[in-house]
Protein backbone atom coordinates (compact mmCIF):
# COMPACT_ATOMS: atom_id res chain seq x y z
CA UNK A 1 0.00 0.00 0.00
CA UNK A 2 1.00 3.48 -1.06
CA UNK A 3 1.67 6.54 1.65
CA UNK A 4 -1.00 8.29 -0.72
CA UNK A 5 -3.84 4.99 -0.23
CA UNK A 6 -2.54 5.38 3.51
CA UNK A 7 -3.79 8.63 3.77
CA UNK A 8 -7.05 7.55 1.96
CA UNK A 9 -7.68 6.17 5.27
CA UNK A 10 -7.91 9.24 7.38
CA UNK A 11 -10.92 10.04 9.32
CA UNK A 12 -11.68 13.60 8.69
CA UNK A 13 -14.25 15.25 11.18
CA UNK A 14 -17.07 16.70 9.13
CA UNK A 15 -17.26 20.52 8.73
CA UNK A 16 -18.75 22.37 11.52
CA UNK A 17 -21.19 25.30 11.11
CA UNK A 18 -20.30 27.93 9.00
CA UNK A 19 -16.51 27.59 9.29
CA UNK A 20 -14.90 28.21 5.80
CA UNK A 21 -14.22 24.42 3.95
CA UNK A 22 -10.55 25.69 3.52
CA UNK A 23 -10.04 26.50 6.77
CA UNK A 24 -11.78 23.20 8.01
CA UNK A 25 -9.71 21.16 5.72
CA UNK A 26 -6.34 22.79 6.99
CA UNK A 27 -7.57 21.88 10.71
CA UNK A 28 -8.02 18.51 10.03
CA UNK A 29 -5.12 17.98 8.49
CA UNK A 30 -2.82 19.82 10.85
CA UNK A 31 -4.55 17.62 13.67
CA UNK A 32 -3.46 14.57 11.28
CA UNK A 33 -0.10 15.84 10.75
CA UNK A 34 0.29 16.83 14.76
CA UNK A 35 -0.97 13.44 16.65
CA UNK A 36 1.58 11.39 13.96
CA UNK A 37 -1.16 9.73 11.58
CA UNK A 38 0.49 11.49 9.19
CA UNK A 39 4.31 10.92 9.55
CA UNK A 40 6.99 13.05 9.05
CA UNK A 41 8.20 12.62 5.24
CA UNK A 42 5.05 11.00 4.09
CA UNK A 43 3.24 12.39 0.48
CA UNK A 44 0.31 14.01 0.75
CA UNK A 45 -2.24 13.38 -1.96
CA UNK A 46 -3.03 15.13 -4.73
CA UNK A 47 -5.12 18.30 -4.49
CA UNK A 48 -7.42 17.09 -7.56
CA UNK A 49 -8.14 13.76 -5.35
CA UNK A 50 -8.36 14.81 -2.40
CA UNK A 51 -10.76 17.49 -3.87
CA UNK A 52 -12.71 14.81 -5.53
CA UNK A 53 -12.86 12.48 -2.08
CA UNK A 54 -14.37 15.16 0.15
CA UNK A 55 -16.50 17.00 -2.66
CA UNK A 56 -13.97 20.09 -2.70
CA UNK A 57 -13.20 22.62 -5.26
CA UNK A 58 -9.27 22.65 -6.22
CA UNK A 59 -9.21 25.83 -4.84
CA UNK A 60 -9.97 25.28 -1.18
CA UNK A 61 -7.83 22.63 -1.14
CA UNK A 62 -4.83 24.70 -2.81
CA UNK A 63 -5.40 27.19 0.07
CA UNK A 64 -5.58 24.53 2.83
CA UNK A 65 -2.26 23.40 1.27
CA UNK A 66 -0.92 26.65 1.30
CA UNK A 67 -1.68 27.71 4.72
CA UNK A 68 0.13 23.97 5.91
CA UNK A 69 3.02 25.02 3.90
CA UNK A 70 3.53 28.66 5.48
CA UNK A 71 3.28 27.91 9.08
CA UNK A 72 6.07 25.10 8.13
CA UNK A 73 3.59 21.36 8.59
CA UNK A 74 4.50 20.51 5.13
CA UNK A 75 7.06 20.90 1.77
CA UNK A 76 6.46 21.21 -1.94
CA UNK A 77 9.12 19.32 -3.98
CA UNK A 78 8.79 20.69 -7.88
CA UNK A 79 8.19 17.59 -9.75
CA UNK A 80 7.65 15.35 -6.95
CA UNK A 81 4.51 16.29 -5.15
CA UNK A 82 3.99 17.57 -1.41
CA UNK A 83 5.47 16.09 1.44
CA UNK A 84 4.79 15.96 5.44
CA UNK A 85 7.82 18.14 6.54
CA UNK A 86 10.79 16.17 8.57
CA UNK A 87 10.65 19.05 11.42
CA UNK A 88 7.32 17.99 12.85
CA UNK A 89 7.37 16.06 16.13
CA UNK A 90 5.49 12.87 16.58
CA UNK A 91 2.58 12.41 18.91
CA UNK A 92 2.47 15.96 19.91
CA UNK A 93 -1.59 15.97 20.37
CA UNK A 94 -3.41 13.73 22.59
CA UNK A 95 -5.45 11.71 20.11
CA UNK A 96 -8.64 12.81 22.00
CA UNK A 97 -7.87 16.49 21.31
CA UNK A 98 -6.30 15.42 18.23
CA UNK A 99 -7.45 18.73 16.54
CA UNK A 100 -8.15 21.09 19.62
CA UNK A 101 -4.11 21.95 21.08
CA UNK A 102 -0.92 20.86 21.88
CA UNK A 103 -0.92 18.16 24.84
CA UNK A 104 1.68 20.22 26.30
CA UNK A 105 2.41 20.00 29.85
CA UNK A 106 0.08 22.83 31.98
CA UNK A 107 1.74 25.91 32.25
CA UNK A 108 3.25 27.35 35.80
CA UNK A 109 4.01 30.54 34.45
CA UNK A 110 1.94 33.02 36.84
CA UNK A 111 1.95 37.00 38.04
CA UNK A 112 5.04 38.39 39.29
CA UNK A 113 4.72 37.92 43.05
CA UNK A 114 4.56 41.98 43.49
CA UNK A 115 1.98 41.71 41.43
CA UNK A 116 0.07 38.88 43.63
CA UNK A 117 0.64 40.91 46.47
CA UNK A 118 -0.79 44.25 45.29
CA UNK A 119 -3.93 43.01 42.88
CA UNK A 120 -5.03 41.43 45.59
CA UNK A 121 -6.98 44.37 47.04
CA UNK A 122 -7.76 46.21 43.51
CA UNK A 123 -11.12 46.19 42.64
CA UNK A 124 -11.84 46.85 39.03
CA UNK A 125 -14.53 49.33 38.47
CA UNK A 126 -17.64 47.42 36.10
CA UNK A 127 -19.04 49.59 32.90
CA UNK A 128 -21.95 51.10 33.97
CA UNK A 129 -25.10 51.02 31.95
CA UNK A 130 -26.94 53.37 33.79
CA UNK A 131 -26.75 57.07 34.75
CA UNK A 132 -28.20 59.11 37.92
CA UNK A 133 -28.51 56.47 40.15
CA UNK A 134 -28.48 57.35 43.90
CA UNK A 135 -25.55 57.91 45.19
CA UNK A 136 -23.13 57.30 43.18
CA UNK A 137 -20.03 58.75 44.12
CA UNK A 138 -17.68 59.33 40.86
CA UNK A 139 -20.51 60.59 38.55
CA UNK A 140 -21.31 64.25 37.62
CA UNK A 141 -24.43 65.09 35.43
CA UNK A 142 -23.65 63.03 32.92
CA UNK A 143 -27.48 63.31 31.69
CA UNK A 144 -27.02 67.48 31.87
CA UNK A 145 -23.78 67.31 29.34
CA UNK A 146 -24.83 69.43 26.40
CA UNK A 147 -24.02 66.34 23.86
CA UNK A 148 -25.39 68.13 21.27
CA UNK A 149 -23.13 71.01 21.34
CA UNK A 150 -20.46 68.77 21.80
CA UNK A 151 -21.15 66.62 18.60
CA UNK A 152 -20.82 70.43 16.77
CA UNK A 153 -17.77 71.07 18.11
CA UNK A 154 -16.16 67.24 17.06
CA UNK A 155 -18.15 67.50 13.82
CA UNK A 156 -16.11 70.47 12.85
CA UNK A 157 -12.84 69.76 14.25
CA UNK A 158 -13.18 66.29 12.20
CA UNK A 159 -14.35 68.07 9.06
CA UNK A 160 -10.94 70.56 9.40
CA UNK A 161 -8.44 69.02 10.77
CA UNK A 162 -5.29 68.62 8.52
CA UNK A 163 -4.22 65.01 7.77
CA UNK A 164 -1.09 65.73 10.50
CA UNK A 165 -3.74 64.91 13.10
CA UNK A 166 -3.96 61.77 12.22
CA UNK A 167 -0.46 60.68 12.30
CA UNK A 168 1.91 60.11 15.00
CA UNK A 169 1.09 62.89 18.13
CA UNK A 170 3.40 64.75 20.30
CA UNK A 171 4.29 62.46 24.04
CA UNK A 172 3.41 65.35 25.64
CA UNK A 173 0.16 66.04 24.50
CA UNK A 174 -1.72 68.81 21.63
CA UNK A 175 0.37 72.06 21.86
CA UNK A 176 -3.55 73.99 21.79
CA UNK A 177 -4.95 71.77 24.18
CA UNK A 178 -1.77 72.39 26.70
CA UNK A 179 -1.79 76.12 25.85
CA UNK A 180 -5.89 75.95 26.86
CA UNK A 181 -5.27 74.36 29.51
CA UNK A 182 -2.51 76.72 31.20
CA UNK A 183 -4.37 79.60 30.39
CA UNK A 184 -7.94 78.06 32.24
CA UNK A 185 -5.70 77.23 35.37
CA UNK A 186 -3.64 79.76 35.60
CA UNK A 187 -7.41 81.86 35.53
CA UNK A 188 -9.07 79.47 37.55
CA UNK A 189 -6.68 78.27 40.05
CA UNK A 190 -3.80 80.78 40.09
CA UNK A 191 -1.65 78.09 38.91
CA UNK A 192 1.62 79.56 37.15
CA UNK A 193 2.65 77.69 34.28
CA UNK A 194 3.65 77.60 30.57
CA UNK A 195 1.82 75.38 27.89
CA UNK A 196 5.21 73.54 28.07
CA UNK A 197 5.01 72.50 31.76
CA UNK A 198 2.24 70.62 30.96
CA UNK A 199 1.76 66.31 30.13
CA UNK A 200 -1.60 65.27 29.14
CA UNK A 201 -2.15 61.83 30.18
CA UNK A 202 -5.45 59.49 30.04
CA UNK A 203 -6.76 60.60 33.18
CA UNK A 204 -5.80 61.76 36.93
CA UNK A 205 -4.49 57.48 37.17
CA UNK A 206 -2.04 57.31 34.76
CA UNK A 207 -0.48 60.78 35.80
CA UNK A 208 -0.43 59.18 39.11
CA UNK A 209 1.18 55.77 37.84
CA UNK A 210 3.81 58.14 36.39
CA UNK A 211 4.70 59.76 38.75
CA UNK A 212 5.23 56.59 40.76
CA UNK A 213 7.01 54.82 38.46
CA UNK A 214 9.47 57.64 37.43
CA UNK A 215 9.91 59.74 40.83
CA UNK A 216 9.74 56.58 43.63
CA UNK A 217 12.59 53.85 43.63
CA UNK A 218 11.79 50.75 45.32
CA UNK A 219 11.34 50.94 49.36
CA UNK A 220 11.06 54.82 49.10
CA UNK A 221 8.56 55.95 51.80
CA UNK A 222 5.57 57.90 50.84
CA UNK A 223 3.00 60.22 52.83
CA UNK A 224 -0.92 59.17 51.81
CA UNK A 225 -3.93 61.44 53.59
CA UNK A 226 -6.01 58.59 56.06
CA UNK A 227 -8.53 58.13 55.20
CA UNK A 228 -7.55 59.02 51.58
CA UNK A 229 -8.02 58.49 48.04
CA UNK A 230 -7.28 54.32 47.46
CA UNK A 231 -6.75 54.01 43.79
CA UNK A 232 -3.74 56.64 44.34
CA UNK A 233 -2.23 54.35 47.22
CA UNK A 234 -2.82 51.32 45.30
CA UNK A 235 -1.05 53.12 41.90
CA UNK A 236 1.89 54.69 44.60
CA UNK A 237 2.46 51.12 46.38
CA UNK A 238 2.39 49.31 43.31
CA UNK A 239 6.06 51.37 42.47
CA UNK A 240 7.15 50.08 44.93
CA UNK A 241 6.60 52.56 48.17
CA UNK A 242 6.37 52.25 51.49
CA UNK A 243 3.05 53.86 52.43
CA UNK A 244 3.56 55.90 55.48
CA UNK A 245 -0.52 56.47 56.59
CA UNK A 246 -0.80 60.23 57.90
CA UNK A 247 -3.85 61.04 59.39
CA UNK A 248 -6.25 63.95 58.82
CA UNK A 249 -7.69 66.25 60.88
CA UNK A 250 -10.31 69.57 60.37
CA UNK A 251 -6.97 71.40 58.37
CA UNK A 252 -6.50 68.97 56.25
CA UNK A 253 -3.03 66.45 56.79
CA UNK A 254 -0.99 66.82 59.26
CA UNK A 255 1.99 67.61 58.77
CA UNK A 256 3.62 67.10 62.14
CA UNK A 257 1.99 63.82 62.23
CA UNK A 258 4.25 62.96 58.91
CA UNK A 259 7.43 64.70 59.96
CA UNK A 260 7.28 62.66 63.25
CA UNK A 261 6.42 59.38 61.49
CA UNK A 262 8.86 59.31 58.35
CA UNK A 263 10.59 62.78 57.97
CA UNK A 264 12.62 61.55 55.28
CA UNK A 265 9.73 60.96 52.87
CA UNK A 266 10.79 61.36 49.46
CA UNK A 267 6.90 61.86 48.34
CA UNK A 268 3.41 62.93 49.58
CA UNK A 269 -0.11 62.74 48.38
CA UNK A 270 -2.19 65.16 48.94
CA UNK A 271 -5.93 66.65 48.39
CA UNK A 272 -5.72 70.09 49.37
CA UNK A 273 -8.80 72.06 48.19
CA UNK A 274 -11.32 69.05 48.62
CA UNK A 275 -9.98 66.53 50.81
CA UNK A 276 -11.16 63.03 49.47
CA UNK A 277 -13.02 61.85 51.47
CA UNK A 278 -13.84 64.50 54.40
CA UNK A 279 -14.01 67.01 52.49
CA UNK A 280 -11.66 69.39 54.32
CA UNK A 281 -9.75 72.20 52.83
CA UNK A 282 -6.37 72.36 53.60
CA UNK A 283 -5.28 75.44 55.72
CA UNK A 284 -3.05 78.16 55.10
CA UNK A 285 -0.75 77.15 57.67
CA UNK A 286 -0.87 73.51 56.53
CA UNK A 287 0.17 74.68 53.34
CA UNK A 288 3.01 76.53 53.99
CA UNK A 289 4.02 73.97 56.77
CA UNK A 290 3.87 71.23 53.46
CA UNK A 291 5.93 72.95 51.63
CA UNK A 292 8.72 74.20 53.87
CA UNK A 293 8.71 70.50 54.90
CA UNK A 294 9.40 69.24 51.08
CA UNK A 295 11.64 72.15 50.10
CA UNK A 296 14.13 70.54 53.25
CA UNK A 297 13.84 67.16 52.84
CA UNK A 298 13.88 67.18 48.85
CA UNK A 299 10.30 65.58 48.98
CA UNK A 300 8.02 65.61 45.56
CA UNK A 301 4.40 66.98 46.43
CA UNK A 302 1.46 65.26 43.98
CA UNK A 303 -1.59 67.92 44.54
CA UNK A 304 -4.72 66.27 43.36
CA UNK A 305 -7.41 68.22 42.51
CA UNK A 306 -9.98 65.96 41.17
CA UNK A 307 -12.88 68.13 41.77
CA UNK A 308 -11.67 71.56 43.02
CA UNK A 309 -13.35 73.46 40.10
CA UNK A 310 -17.15 72.65 42.09
CA UNK A 311 -17.41 75.25 45.12
CA UNK A 312 -20.23 76.21 46.68
CA UNK A 313 -19.04 79.29 49.07
CA UNK A 314 -17.25 81.97 47.15
CA UNK A 315 -14.40 81.16 44.59
CA UNK A 316 -12.28 77.86 44.05
CA UNK A 317 -9.03 77.84 46.86
CA UNK A 318 -5.88 78.79 44.65
CA UNK A 319 -4.10 75.80 44.89
CA UNK A 320 -0.80 74.75 46.43
CA UNK A 321 1.13 75.05 43.54
CA UNK A 322 0.72 78.73 43.52
CA UNK A 323 2.47 78.56 46.67
CA UNK A 324 5.63 76.58 45.37
CA UNK A 325 8.85 78.47 45.00
CA UNK A 326 11.02 75.32 45.19
CA UNK A 327 9.85 73.12 42.04
CA UNK A 328 8.38 70.48 43.63
CA UNK A 329 4.82 70.66 43.64
CA UNK A 330 3.34 68.21 40.75
CA UNK A 331 -0.20 69.19 40.33
CA UNK A 332 -2.69 66.95 38.44
CA UNK A 333 -5.94 67.07 36.74
CA UNK A 334 -8.66 65.48 35.33
CA UNK A 335 -11.72 66.52 32.62
CA UNK A 336 -13.90 63.11 33.52
CA UNK A 337 -15.31 64.29 36.87
CA UNK A 338 -15.91 67.95 34.99
CA UNK A 339 -17.80 66.91 31.38
CA UNK A 340 -18.28 63.23 31.46
CA UNK A 341 -16.47 59.97 32.81
CA UNK A 342 -15.69 58.54 29.16
CA UNK A 343 -13.76 61.44 28.68
CA UNK A 344 -10.13 59.75 29.78
CA UNK A 345 -8.14 63.30 29.41
CA UNK A 346 -6.42 64.55 32.30
CA UNK A 347 -3.12 66.46 33.08
CA UNK A 348 -0.04 67.09 34.70
CA UNK A 349 1.62 70.96 35.50
CA UNK A 350 5.17 69.80 36.02
CA UNK A 351 8.12 71.69 37.50
CA UNK A 352 10.43 72.36 34.27
CA UNK A 353 13.40 70.10 35.03
CA UNK A 354 10.77 67.50 34.83
CA UNK A 355 9.20 68.22 31.78
CA UNK A 356 11.61 66.17 29.57
CA UNK A 357 11.72 63.28 31.32
CA UNK A 358 7.99 62.90 31.86
CA UNK A 359 7.27 63.02 28.27
CA UNK A 360 9.86 60.55 27.58
CA UNK A 361 8.34 58.10 30.17
CA UNK A 362 4.77 59.17 28.54
CA UNK A 363 5.82 58.28 25.15
CA UNK A 364 7.22 54.74 26.93
CA UNK A 365 3.08 53.63 28.30
CA UNK A 366 1.88 54.32 25.17
CA UNK A 367 3.34 56.95 22.84
CA UNK A 368 1.07 59.83 23.04
CA UNK A 369 -2.74 60.90 24.16
CA UNK A 370 -5.67 60.37 21.54
CA UNK A 371 -4.98 63.35 19.29
CA UNK A 372 -8.50 63.24 17.64
CA UNK A 373 -10.22 63.76 21.63
CA UNK A 374 -7.48 66.20 22.25
CA UNK A 375 -8.32 68.53 19.56
CA UNK A 376 -11.95 68.34 20.26
CA UNK A 377 -11.39 69.44 23.44
CA UNK A 378 -9.23 72.20 22.98
CA UNK A 379 -12.01 73.74 21.09
CA UNK A 380 -14.15 73.09 23.58
CA UNK A 381 -11.97 75.05 25.97
CA UNK A 382 -11.34 77.77 23.84
CA UNK A 383 -14.51 78.55 22.33
CA UNK A 384 -15.93 79.58 26.03
CA UNK A 385 -18.28 76.39 26.37
CA UNK A 386 -15.72 74.52 28.97
CA UNK A 387 -16.08 77.46 31.35
CA UNK A 388 -19.88 78.16 30.81
CA UNK A 389 -20.50 74.24 31.30
CA UNK A 390 -18.90 74.99 35.02
CA UNK A 391 -20.78 77.33 36.13
CA UNK A 392 -24.08 76.33 35.34
CA UNK A 393 -22.58 72.73 36.50
CA UNK A 394 -21.51 74.54 40.04
CA UNK A 395 -25.00 76.11 40.40
CA UNK A 396 -26.88 73.11 39.78
CA UNK A 397 -24.84 70.94 42.07
CA UNK A 398 -25.21 73.41 44.73
CA UNK A 399 -28.52 73.21 44.57
CA UNK A 400 -27.98 69.29 44.38
CA UNK A 401 -26.52 69.39 47.59
CA UNK A 402 -29.59 71.28 49.19
CA UNK A 403 -31.78 68.93 48.29
CA UNK A 404 -29.81 66.05 49.55
CA UNK A 405 -29.57 67.85 53.02
CA UNK A 406 -32.77 69.09 53.53
CA UNK A 407 -34.25 65.03 52.90
CA UNK A 408 -32.04 63.82 54.68
CA UNK A 409 -32.36 66.16 57.96
CA UNK A 410 -36.37 65.42 57.08
CA UNK A 411 -36.13 61.64 57.12
CA UNK A 412 -32.12 60.78 58.73
CA UNK A 413 -32.95 62.60 61.65
CA UNK A 414 -31.29 59.92 64.32
CA UNK A 415 -29.91 57.87 61.56
CA UNK A 416 -27.36 59.45 59.63
CA UNK A 417 -26.06 63.25 59.87
CA UNK A 418 -25.36 64.19 56.62
CA UNK A 419 -23.05 66.87 55.77
CA UNK A 420 -23.74 69.65 53.80
CA UNK A 421 -20.70 69.56 51.35
CA UNK A 422 -19.16 73.18 50.46
CA UNK A 423 -17.34 71.67 47.64
CA UNK A 424 -17.12 68.43 45.23
CA UNK A 425 -19.45 66.21 43.69
CA UNK A 426 -20.01 63.90 47.20
CA UNK A 427 -20.41 64.15 51.17
CA UNK A 428 -20.56 62.40 54.10
CA UNK A 429 -23.20 61.21 56.30
CA UNK A 430 -22.27 60.04 59.26
CA UNK A 431 -24.44 57.15 60.82
CA UNK A 432 -25.60 57.12 64.51
CA UNK A 433 -27.27 53.79 65.14
CA UNK A 434 -24.74 51.26 63.01
CA UNK A 435 -21.63 50.71 64.70
CA UNK A 436 -20.38 48.75 61.20
CA UNK A 437 -20.24 50.97 58.21
CA UNK A 438 -19.79 48.49 55.99
CA UNK A 439 -22.41 46.35 57.12
CA UNK A 440 -24.50 49.18 56.87
CA UNK A 441 -23.25 49.88 53.18
CA UNK A 442 -24.31 46.48 52.27
CA UNK A 443 -27.88 46.80 53.89
CA UNK A 444 -28.14 50.06 51.33
CA UNK A 445 -26.57 47.71 48.48
CA UNK A 446 -29.42 45.14 48.81
CA UNK A 447 -31.92 48.34 48.25
CA UNK A 448 -30.32 48.90 45.38
CA UNK A 449 -28.55 52.09 46.88
CA UNK A 450 -24.58 52.64 45.60
CA UNK A 451 -23.14 53.91 48.88
CA UNK A 452 -19.94 53.36 49.93
CA UNK A 453 -18.56 52.86 53.73
CA UNK A 454 -15.86 55.62 54.20
CA UNK A 455 -13.88 52.63 56.03
CA UNK A 456 -12.62 51.73 52.71
CA UNK A 457 -10.68 55.07 52.30
CA UNK A 458 -8.62 54.17 56.10
CA UNK A 459 -5.41 52.75 56.15
CA UNK A 460 -4.47 53.10 60.12
CA UNK A 461 -6.64 55.54 61.44
CA UNK A 462 -9.75 54.59 62.64
CA UNK A 463 -12.72 56.65 61.50
CA UNK A 464 -16.32 56.69 62.97
CA UNK A 465 -18.44 54.74 61.19
CA UNK A 466 -19.64 56.82 58.36
CA UNK A 467 -21.40 56.29 54.61
CA UNK A 468 -20.13 58.73 51.16
CA UNK A 469 -23.22 59.62 49.27
CA UNK A 470 -22.55 61.23 45.75
CA UNK A 471 -25.03 63.79 44.94
CA UNK A 472 -23.96 65.57 41.76
CA UNK A 473 -24.80 62.99 39.01
CA UNK A 474 -28.26 62.53 40.53
CA UNK A 475 -31.77 64.82 39.81
CA UNK A 476 -33.57 66.49 42.75
CA UNK A 477 -36.66 63.40 42.60
CA UNK A 478 -33.57 60.40 42.86
CA UNK A 479 -32.14 62.08 45.62
CA UNK A 480 -35.09 62.24 47.14
CA UNK A 481 -36.16 58.91 46.60
CA UNK A 482 -32.95 58.06 47.30
CA UNK A 483 -32.89 59.14 50.70
CA UNK A 484 -36.58 57.79 51.27
CA UNK A 485 -34.70 54.34 50.35
CA UNK A 486 -31.93 54.56 53.08
CA UNK A 487 -33.93 55.09 55.40
CA UNK A 488 -36.23 52.23 55.34
CA UNK A 489 -32.81 50.47 54.96
CA UNK A 490 -31.03 52.07 57.79
CA UNK A 491 -34.26 51.12 60.06
CA UNK A 492 -33.98 47.45 58.82
CA UNK A 493 -31.49 44.74 60.17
Amino acid sequence: MTKEETFQDLSLNAPAGKQDLWRWLYTELRGAILDGRLKPGARMPSTRNLGRQYSLSRGTVVSAFDQLQAEGYTRTEVGAGTFVASGVPDGLLSKARKSAALALPISKAALSGRAQKFLKDVEVMPALHSIGKAFRAYEPAIDLFPVELWARVASRVLRRAPRSLYGHGNAAGYQPLRRAIAEYVGASRGVRCSPEQIIITSGAQQALDLIGRFLLAPGDKVWMEDPGYSRALQALRTAGARIVPVPVDGEGLNVKAGRRLAPKAKLVYVTPANQFPMGVTMSADRRLELLRWAASANAWIIEDEYDAEYRYFGRPIAALQTLDSSGCVLYVGTFTKMLFNALRLGFMVLPERLVEAFASARSIVDLHPPTLDQAILAEFITEGHFGLHLRRMRQIYAERIDVLKTAADRQLDGLLDVVHAGAGIRTLGWLKTWKSDQDAAQQAQRYGLEVTPLSMFTTKYVQPPALMLGFAGCNPAELRRGVSVLATALRSR
